[in-house]
């Protein structure tokens, strides 16, 4: 997906600690919600990394299924009502299930702009394409006409990726001031107690990567 190397390592990384990290608390997990949550981080994770190295090209349609139920569901945590105390609880919870949600849903559209890609680098460049007719013969477009067409398809298929990498780059940045604000704060959740420090760490570092991923497709 990078053309540096370094880049491309270095993400790969940051990805499959946070994954290993959401597995840990999965198995650690005392609650069937937080089990799945974090199973589903995960995942993600896994799959984003893939995408990093475009793994996986047959099973594309099974992610995007699997990214989409996951927003799915914490979307519905979110907007639960308060008595179920197992999901999302107070207006902090419901946010960061929101959050969550919109990043399954980021992942699962970053999947599906990789597979609708725009035209080939040398037909943009040479103004020159073919189609194919009814009768299965080859048409050739020459032009401004044609540079023109494939000029408003890629600034429309640009879009999504540019309004996901400004989104995620202001999440990255709310997270990098929630850590200095809170340095040794703790929220507790179901009996338990988690480093908020930790938890808005990997949120900055899950942020910087979509937003860096996202940022490759605007070009």
């Amino acid at each position: 997906m990078f053309h540096i190397p370094a880049l491309t390592w270095t993400l790969t990384a940051v990805l499959l600690i946070a994954g290993s990290y959401h597995l840990a608390q999965a198995v650690r997990a005392r609650h069937l919600t937080d089990r799945v949550n974090n199973t589903l981080h995960a995942l993600m994770n896994t799959l984003m990394t893939a995408m990093l190295w475009n793994l996986g090209p047959s099973t594309l349609l099974a992610q995007i299924a699997i990214l989409a139920g996951a927003a799915l569901w914490f979307t519905l945590q979110a907007v639960a009502r308060p008595e179920f105390k197992l999901l999302c609880a107070g207006n902090q919870g419901r946010l960061k299930c929101a959050y969550h949600s919109l990043t399954m849903a980021a992942a699962a559209t970053m999947i599906t702009l990789m597979t609708t890609h725009t035209p080939t680098a040398a037909a943009t460049a040479t103004g020159t394409g073919t189609t194919t007719t009814a009768a299965g013969t080859p048409t050739a477009h020459h032009g401004s006409a044609y540079t023109a067409d494939t000029t408003t398809t890629a600034a429309l298929g640009n879009t999504p990726a540019i309004a996901l990498t400004l989104v995620f780059a202001a999440a990255a940045t709310t997270f990098l001031i929630l850590i200095l604000r809170h340095r040794t704060t703790t929220t507790t959740h179901h009996g338990r107690k988690h480093p908020t420090r930790t938890e808005h760490a990997l949120e900055a570092l899950g942020a910087t990567t979509m937003a860096l991923m996202f940022a490759t497709m605007t070009t």
